[in-house]
């Protein structure tokens, strides 16, 4: 169904070799990116070959394509990441794992001194993800592990195609390629949501554009629909989350928050179905989603990559398109204090903007920022 969780435990795991963590996190972790990069092989000898299978060569051959297209085209990083391939065997390179407090969405964070803090950490091993899960789970957390598709470690290393990349079509293998090398392009520490929500913003915006340049006409109306409903899912999702809060401020007995919350999640399933049944004409793809447990911690992970695309993706237009000023813009933004790096994105009206916030607990005081010269 979704593939919004895709590269985060990779990068983690990569963040974890060098932090200050468990013995045990630090081997799997080792030992995981080392096989991974120890089994490269390089596209263009993959296409150049003879003996590589027919299927495999046309998806290097498109890989290939889609990799030269960011560069062109969406002025990202032009490195050797993407530029190799490995089978890794298995339907996940690697899993993430969030957690959550029985009654609050807030996620628990993990720090890292490279990455910073991220509401989830990643393993390349399976078995570690679930023990740690069921260790987070006896501490009376709510947790969610999700099996995860792409790899990056943010330029680090040069990330190589994966065959889990490979599951779907090309429109997914470009927005996997897109959206990780964005987090090369701009990565701003200990802010998640702004990082994924930028990264899901170049995606769309350069799967949209590389579906143009090849002609795609049928392939951009499976995307955009796709996207529509994707936003009608956020919105169920947000309206849950919103119901919860309320749940968990409410000054009642745990057993009724218990009761509450259970009856929220119910709710929810039901408006799926109906928007599934009828608006949807019943296209199934989140069926997964709501068929498993839901918990805070799912929920929370959902608003990782979702709560401020909206916002990317008006800066963008408001950057008339041009990939170099908008991330010169995402850049200056991403430079302020973590307090006003939000409102900051939604304040913004112009591409080099230089604007006025103005606080409700302060209304005699503001914070001016400005914004030098566009340019990459």
């Amino acid at each position: 169904m979704m593939h919004a969780f895709r590269s985060v435990a990779a990068m983690i795991v990569m963040s974890g070799v060098a932090g200050c963590t468990s013995i045990s996190y630090y081997a799997q972790s080792l030992k995981g990116h080392v096989e991974i990069m120890a089994a490269r092989q390089d596209v263009g000898e993959l296409i150049d070959n003879p003996s590589t299978p027919g299927t495999l060569r046309a998806r290097m051959a498109s890989a290939s394509a889609i990799r030269q297209f960011a560069i062109d085209e969406l002025a990202l990083p032009d490195n050797n990441s993407y530029r190799s391939y490995v089978d890794v065997g298995r339907d996940a390179v690697t899993w993430a794992i969030f957690a959550a407090p029985e009654f609050s969405l807030t996620p628990r964070t993990w720090c890292f001194p490279v990455f910073g803090c991220v509401p989830y950490r990643g393993y390349f091993s399976k078995r570690s993800a679930i023990e740690t899960a069921v260790e987070l789970q006896r501490q009376g957390l709510d947790i969610y592990v999700t099996g995860i598709t792409a790899y990056s470690t943010l330029g680090w290393s040069s990330d190589p195609l994966l065959s889990t990349m490979l599951s779907q079509d090309e429109t997914y293998l470009a927005g996997l390629v897109f959206h990780e090398l964005a987090h090369q392009r701009v990565y701003v520490h200990d802010d998640s949501s702004f990082n994924e929500a930028f990264a899901v913003a170049v995606e769309t915006t350069g799967v949209r554009k590389w579906l143009r340049a090849t002609g795609d006409t049928a392939g951009l109306r499976r995307y955009e629909a796709d996207r529509r409903r994707r936003a009608e899912f956020l919105v169920l999702v947000s309206q849950t989350r919103d119901e919860l809060r309320h749940v968990y401020d409410d000054d009642v007995t745990s057993e009724q928050k218990w009761a509450a919350k259970k009856a929220a999640i119910e709710r929810l399933r039901t408006r799926y179905r109906q928007m599934r049944d009828r608006r949807w004409g019943g296209y199934r793809g989140y069926d997964a989603w709501f068929d498993a447990p839901i918990n805070n911690a799912k929920l929370a992970a959902t608003s990782v990559y979702s709560d401020r695309v909206t916002a990317f993706l008006r800066l963008f237009d408001l950057c008339s398109g041009d990939y170099p000023r908008f991330f010169a813009s995402v850049r200056r933004i991403g430079a302020l204090d973590k307090s006003d790096r939000a409102e900051a994105l939604e304040a913004a009206d112009t591409c080099n903007w230089a604007g006025q916030i103005r606080r409700p607990e302060a209304a005699n005081r503001s914070l001016i920022y400005s914004a030098a010269s566009a340019g990459d």
